[in-house]
């Protein structure tokens, strides 16, 4: 049996063969790798990546999650939440996040993403609190039949109850254990960490009530005008009344008989002060201030942080909020 040699050029194709196929797995190796990466809902440094809908639910995500995640919000500093429009990327952040936080019932263009993507770990925040409804017979003011504005803001009534329960420190303690359980299923290894960080910010969330509770006695007036119906929650809390410009979406226009309707609560009431926001258009706000010879002052539903905000953090603007009750409704 004759075995014919191997020439130098078919072992150097051999060689080449070998090395393309080890190039080649090596290569189908780190795709799996990254692949498993972008899929694990971790980032390239092991924490947990955490989608929050908008600034209340970010703040909780960073709060809890502490140093073991990395906390991206979909509405970005200065956007009005109600009519947020997602883009592509941010849809696909939904797909490749740990955890997804959010309320439903308030930005319907998240409501509608988080529906169709293949996030495994999220939470409706609405879903760890009792919601109430607040602002109605407003709303009844402004979406007679018939009126253009009704049409124009179809689709963003809040099914469900007022969802803007972050303004209440007591309901927002009971959101913050929820995220807490949501981020120790995604994250079993820091489950401790994440129940000991939401305690803490329960005990502090105590306190802020408590200041609130002593803060608003012996008051003049029960009774504030705020731009639209956000802090239904917090009055009911604290004994208050709130009226409102707009109802629960701050985009709207208000009808003349509503607007009538606050000359006559401003002035049975001995209103002060009529607040604006920093997000929402404050033109209707102070009109109604003017014509009633009053003064405007800043009350912020805490929907974004921005640099208009009286505060860097929820905190220190809910404090603020609470010095301007205090001031429009002449406490001793």
């Amino acid at each position: 049996m004759n075995v014919r040699p191997t020439s130098p050029r078919s072992a150097r194709s051999a060689r080449i063969t070998t090395g393309a196929i080890a190039a080649l797995a090596a290569l189908g190796l780190l795709s799996l790798t990254a692949c498993s990466s972008e899929t694990d809902g971790k980032n390239s440094e092991g924490k947990l990546k955490v989608v929050a809908s908008f600034y209340p639910l970010e703040f909780l995500a960073k709060e809890i999650g502490g140093a073991h995640v990395s906390v991206s919000a979909l509405t970005k500093p200065g956007v009005e939440p109600h009519d947020l429009e997602l883009t592509p990327k941010q849809t696909a952040s939904l797909d490749e996040a740990g955890a997804v936080v959010y309320l439903k019932g308030l930005q319907p263009g998240v409501d509608k993403a988080i529906k169709q993507s293949s996030a495994k770990h999220v939470v409706d925040a609405a879903s760890l609190t009792e919601l109430e409804e607040h602002g109605d017979e407003v709303d009844g003011h402004q979406h007679e039949s018939g009126d253009k504005h009704a049409d124009e803001h179809e689709g963003h009534e809040h099914e469900g109850g007022d969802p803007h329960i972050w303004l209440d420190p007591v309901k927002y303690a009971e959101v913050a254990k929820g995220v807490a359980k949501t981020l120790a299923e995604a994250d079993p290894d820091h489950k401790a960490d994440f129940e000991k960080n939401a305690d803490a910010l329960a005990h502090k969330l105590d306190g802020l009530h408590k200041k609130f509770e002593a803060g608003l006695k012996n008051r003049a007036s029960d009774t504030f005008i705020s731009t639209h119906a956000a802090f239904g929650y917090l009055a009911e809390r604290y004994g208050l009344t709130e009226e409102a410009v707009n109802g629960l979406d701050p985009e709207s226009e208000p009808s003349a008989a509503r607007m009538k309707e606050l000359h006559e609560v401003a002035e049975k009431h001995h209103v002060s002060t009529i607040f604006f926001e920093t997000l929402a258009d404050p033109k209707t706000a102070k009109t109604l201030a003017s014509d009633l010879k009053l003064k405007t002052d800043v009350l912020d539903p805490l929907e974004g942080i921005t640099d208009k905000s009286k505060g860097d953090d929820y905190f220190e603007v809910m404090e603020s909020n609470l010095a301007a009750l205090r001031k429009a409704l002449g406490t001793k």
